[in-house]
Parts: structure tokens; sequence; C-alpha cells
């Protein structure tokens, strides 16, 4: 079981990070009191037979050198979203990518509660493999609403990297104050 629904798009965007691919994107939406959040990637993909093992808690995947990998990402999705009556959806084409759409409403009682999507946000952006990861972000409450995309490419330059100590806490204050409202940081426009 998940604690964050950001705990849950940190796994699956994880997931596409090791897939080979060149771009991923992550997509979160709020609207009211609806959550949503959509992982897609240019990686390997799979073939029907390895997408229905991915979702089966007890499917396993054999390496190139013969050892067993087991992956628990998307059985525990499935179990969180049954949980919470939210809903997913897996589109996955072998040799072009995999897409992975969920969606919770957050005043159910058993949705997990949002999470830090600052922290989410920057820890995906330094990810090692993709070349570019692109994090579009929309909050339509009615309050403090947001919107932004960013691209791994353009934050490395402008930040000299993402991998390092300093560059990775101005980034987590910058998410952060994309975040927060604007009259936190004296902003009354």
């Amino acid at each position: 079981m998940y604690v964050t629904l950001s705990d849950i798009a940190a796994d699956i965007t994880r997931n596409a990070c090791e897939s080979g691919a060149d771009t991923v994107e992550l997509e979160i939406m709020e609207v009211g009191t609806e959550f949503r959040f959509l992982v897609r990637d240019n990686g390997k993909g799979m073939s029907n037979l390895e997408a229905a093992r991915a979702i089966n808690p007890f499917g396993t995947e054999h390496e190139a050198d013969g050892a067993q990998k087991t992956g628990v990402s998307l059985p525990f999705l499935v179990q969180t979203v049954n949980e919470a009556a939210g809903s997913w959806d897996l589109h996955t084409e072998k040799g072009v990518g995999t897409t992975v759409s969920v969606r919770f409403t957050l005043d159910n009682v058993e949705t997990p509660t949002v999470g830090d999507l600052a922290v989410l946000f920057c820890a995906a952006l330094a990810i090692p493999g993709p070349r570019e990861f692109i994090v579009r972000r929309l909050r339509k409450t009615g309050v403090n609403d947001v919107r932004y995309e960013l691209r791994k490419t353009e934050l490395s330059a402008a930040l000299g990297g993402l991998d390092d100590a300093d560059s990775q806490t101005l980034l987590r204050t910058y998410l952060q104050s994309l975040e927060q409202p604007a009259e936190t940081y004296g902003n009354d426009a």
C-alpha cells in the first residue's frame, strides 16, 4: 500500500525512466476533487503478455543474464486504485512506449493524501536515463490555481545540472514556490 499519491506517481515514473526512453512525461492534474496523473514514455514498451505479467503481483520477468525481476509498482497501483474506487489505464506497445493514467477522487476516505509534489518533481527530474523529462502541472480547485510546464533540459542548463545538492535545493525551492499560494511570496496579483 502506498502512503501518498506522490509515492504512486514516483514509482510509475521511475519505471518509465528505466524503460530506455528518450523522453518521459509526467502530468499531474487536480480539478475540483479529482486527482489525475499520467506517465508517458517512448521506451521499449511491452507486449500484451508482458503487460499482463506487469499487472500480476506474482509475475516475473527474466533479465538477459537469466536473473528474475519482480515488479510491484503496477500491482500496488491497481490495489490502491481498487480500494479507493479510482480508475487506471495502461496503454503499451512493444518498441513504442507506455502510458499509465490514473484517477482518484480526493474526497474518498480510501484515497491516499496527495503528498509533496514539489519533492516528487524534484526527484523525478533528477532521475538519470531519459534525455528529456517533462513535468506538466494543473491545479484548478478555485483556490490558488496553478499551471506550469517544466523541462529537464532547460532546468539543467539554468542550474548547471540537476545532480548536486545545490541545484537540487534551488530546484526544490523553485518548485515549492510554484505550488504555494501567491501570498506566501508577497505577490498580491
